[in-house]
């Protein structure tokens, strides 16, 4: 089969003909849909060499949906042709976290995820190989080539905003830095699990900002002191009670701790390498700051209920496995709206 590979340290993917996996026992294998392709790869495609424990080559893509097509010996669940999405941070299925469902917070050191987070094969294959039935979620009447990104997009975002609901009564305010792909799926589910607080987005694209009012966004606001004064002037000076930051870099670390509330939460998702200093002064008094990793095994199947119910829809650009590449460096140059989606099985 044809596999899209990371070969060589700071050089791009490579498509490589590979062998097809066989199951072993409790194994999976799933025809796939549609790979999302993500940021997070970026950061590892471009990384020095011997920066991570991964050994090369292996295929990229953690974000996958496809078709069972072969259940290994002692699988159970499922049947061949069944539509689901694969939940993408294995872990070790034993310790506490991991048997809460939570196994982006495995206790277990060294465990495998596919495609760039774990160094395991992914899906951007014509098949991917997945350990265990548990981390299948069925899709229902959901196209895998449109719900792959869910998995990681649709997830990290669901729980960055779970963590805080509590805060988001009337009378609220969310703030989103970065309406990509992720923030984009954020101000969805912002409205879909509160629909009371005022969502407001920030980016320095006036079409994402455009993309995210038709998503929901009750105010969509170009990065910059302009924005933090509007914000300011929404909350009658007080400050968001939530802020998601989908970038965090300086000038959104910054805008963060300026915008966010006393006991508010800012939540940063965006894996930009800045830092948020935090003083006596800065953030706001008991401003809980966070940075959360992706999501529980619950919180997918939440999410897979949102989409089915027509509650939050990710936009995606499809890319046959052929283009590949070129979808990394339109994602590379910013000129993605919402997710690219390499379809192996077109």
């Amino acid at each position: 089969m044809r596999a899209f590979q990371f070969v060589e340290w700071q050089q791009p993917g490579v498509l490589r003909d590979v062998p097809v996996p066989e199951p072993g026992p409790g194994e999976v294998l799933i025809k796939v849909g549609g790979a999302g392709a993500c940021h997070s790869d970026l950061h590892v495609l471009e990384s020095p060499p011997d920066t991570t424990a991964f050994t090369l080559p292996f295929t990229l893509g953690h974000e996958n949906a496809g078709w069972v097509e072969t259940m290994g010996p002692g699988a159970t669940g499922f049947s061949p042709g069944d539509p689901v999405v694969v939940y993408g941070p294995w872990g070790c299925g034993l310790c506490m976290n991991c048997r809460q469902g939570m196994e982006n917070y495995c206790q277990t050191p060294g465990k495998p995820s596919p495609g760039g987070l774990g160094g395991t094969d992914g899906g951007m294959a014509e098949y991917l190989l997945v350990p265990s039935t548990r981390y299948l979620i069925p899709l229902g009447d959901l196209d895998p080539r449109d719900a792959a990104p869910l998995t990681d997009a649709g997830l990290t975002s669901f729980h960055a905003v779970k963590r805080s609901v509590h805060l988001l009564g009337p009378g609220s305010t969310a703030v989103v830095i970065g309406a990509g792909g992720l923030g984009q799926m954020a101000i969805q589910v912002l409205k879909a699990l509160c629909s009371a607080t005022t969502v407001v987005a920030v980016d320095t694209s006036d079409d994402k900002l455009e993309i995210a009012k038709t998503l929901g966004a009750d105010e969509a606001l170009l990065s910059g002191d302009g924005a933090i004064k509007r914000i300011k002037d929404i909350t009658k000076g007080h400050g968001a009670e939530v802020v998601l930051d989908f970038v965090a870099v300086n000038p959104t670390l910054t805008m963060a701790a300026q915008v966010a509330r006393v006991l508010g939460h800012i939540t940063i998702i965006g894996v930009g390498g800045a830092a948020l200093p935090v003083n006596f002064h800065s953030p706001p008094n008991e401003c809980s700051v966070a940075a959360p990793f992706w999501g529980s095994i619950p919180e997918l199947i939440e999410v897979i209920d949102l989409a089915q119910s027509g509650k939050i829809k990710m936009l995606v650009e499809h890319f046959p496995l052929d283009d590949a590449a070129h979808a990394y460096h339109l994602l590379h140059e910013g000129k993605i709206h919402g997710r690219a989606v390499i379809t192996p099985n077109d």
